[in-house]
């Protein structure tokens, strides 16, 4: 490893095969557990306030993870100012997620923002030293004059008292997402690596499941005595998790390769990418109100608030993840994928019902309704899948038949 050296664009080999590395992967826990920190006073707070709080800093901290990861998987270069650079960001996810227990007005708060214009500017001096990169240079000139001039805002922005400060936070908000549509014409020429960047997210969202499942251990945890009602509710909730994992992996194919050849396969990318924000946000918020239901006593449910926050954060993720599904290429072939896609967004209309009757439900009758919501999309999705794709998972079943066939025979 030298001490520094140029980057290297990854598009410009098209033979080298990009798999995830450890130092990715150790990156994307670091922004995981900071997710957690984040939502730790959501626990306390399960309402629209605390929903509004934890939406904001949450934004912001997957704002900050996917900017690195778009540079990451197109330019290459593993020297010690490249590490420095990355651990110098992981910290400054563990200082916004310190900065993140109090209000928005607090001045903590300022603190958390601060820290976000921190690592915006360490992205800057990673774009500016990828510009000795010929092909692309205008693309991180932009990258960089964007995020820059986003991460000043945000700084001085930790000097000012509410109400300003929310104003000044708008406009770097505004500045920071319009960014990468300054650049689009050649992001299309240099597109993120087709297999590199999904798998990204994918390890993010099964780490995020994680932390949902450590939600649903500390509801159990919380039960000192087990009943039925805990243990169904318990269990439901894990296997909303299990659901998940499969809708995403399996049946959206949510991390299968994405190729960027066409202005149409780019404005697919663009909403399969951007579709991940509201996935995550309702996963992390779900999980929180999951908890919840397990934690109840015998008897207890939830208030009208804490209903309507946890059923329209499963609205949220299912429509976020049909929307993702839809994406996909085993989708776009589906003759029919528009009729089922339309069906799979009635079906998202079910979970917010919930929310209207769900204080007078017995929890284990709402986490079991939630959960159908859940598997109703999951079937519905797979039922896009096109022949060819069946006739590639057939393939295992068919010979196991042809060979129990066989053994029968001697």
């Amino acid at each position: 490893m030298s001490l520094a050296a140029a980057p290297r664009l990854w598009v410009s080999d098209p033979h080298s095969e990009r798999r995830v590395t450890w130092m990715e992967l150790f990156f994307d826990l670091i922004f995981v557990a900071a997710v957690a920190e984040v939502g730790a006073p959501l626990a306390t707070d399960y309402s629209w306030a605390g929903l509004l709080r934890y939406s904001f800093l949450f934004v912001l901290i997957w704002w900050a993870w996917s900017g690195h990861t778009l540079y990451s998987t197109r330019f290459d270069h593993d020297d010690l100012v490249q590490r420095v650079l990355i651990l110098v960001q992981c910290f400054i996810a563990a200082v916004m997620a310190a900065n993140a227990k109090e209000a928005l007005d607090s001045r903590s708060s300022a603190g958390f923002g601060a820290a976000y214009a921190g690592m915006r500017i360490v992205l800057v001096i990673q774009y500016v030293r990828a510009r000795r990169v010929p092909e692309t240079r205008e693309l991180t000139t932009r990258y960089a004059l964007g995020f820059g001039a986003a991460a000043l805002i945000w700084m001085a922005s930790a000097f000012l008292d509410p109400p300003q400060r929310y104003w000044v936070w708008s406009l770097a908000l505004l500045v920071d997402f319009a960014t990468p549509s300054l650049a689009t014409r050649h992001s299309m020429k240099f597109p993120p690596d087709a297999t590199h960047f999904p798998e990204r997210f994918g390890l993010f969202t099964i780490i995020l499941l994680g932390e949902f499942v450590a939600a649903v251990m500390r509801g159990i945890e919380s039960q000192e005595y087990w009943s039925f009602p805990a243990a169904a509710t318990a269990f439901s909730s894990m296997a909303f998790a299990f659901v998940l994992r499969w809708w995403y992996f399996d049946v959206a194919r949510s991390a299968a390769a994405r190729h960027i050849r066409t202005r149409r396969q780019a404005a697919w990318f663009q909403i399969w990418h951007y579709a991940h924000l509201p996935m995550f946000l309702g996963i992390g918020v779900a999980g929180v109100g999951f908890e919840h239901l397990i934690s109840l006593q015998n008897g207890e449910q939830l208030n009208g608030t804490e209903a309507w926050v946890l059923c329209s954060a499963v609205a949220v993720l299912t429509a976020a993840l049909a929307t993702i599904g839809a994406t996909s290429e085993t989708s776009q072939a589906h003759a029919d994928r528009r009729r089922y896609l339309w069906a799979q967004y009635g079906l998202i209309a079910v979970a917010p019902a919930f929310g209207i009757v769900a204080h007078e439900l017995h929890r284990v009758f709402l986490v079991v309704g939630l959960l159908v919501v859940c598997c109703g999309q999951t079937l519905l999705g797979r039922s896009q899948e096109s022949p060819q794709t069946r006739d590639r998972e057939l393939v295992p079943a068919g010979r196991l038949m042809a060979a129990g066939r066989f053994f029968r025979r001697l």
